[in-house]
């Protein structure tokens, strides 16, 4: 998890090292999404504008999600195969 006070700036920054798909999540919903459908690996919170309860949830949806795969593996194979 990194945090930052919009979590663009720390995902963008943690989206450049090979590997890594960070994804903001202001929600429960994008975080599960976010793990779902991109495989997300690092969560960016935005903490201006959320409370500490909806940080623990948002984080221990996006923990116990799981990537769905299928149509959705071959983005992400071209995510990770950019240099």
């Amino acid at each position: 998890m990194i945090v930052c006070g919009s979590g663009n700036g720390a995902a963008m920054t943690a989206n450049k090292h090979k590997g890594v798909r960070a994804a903001i999540c202001w929600s429960e919903e994008i975080a599960s999404l976010a793990k779902q459908h991109n495989n997300a690996n690092i969560i960016s919170i935005p903490s201006r504008f959320l409370k500490e309860e909806e940080i623990l949830n948002i984080v221990d949806v996006f923990i116990k999600e799981e990537f769905e795969g299928g149509r959705h593996e071959r983005r992400i194979k071209k995510i990770d195969n950019n240099d």
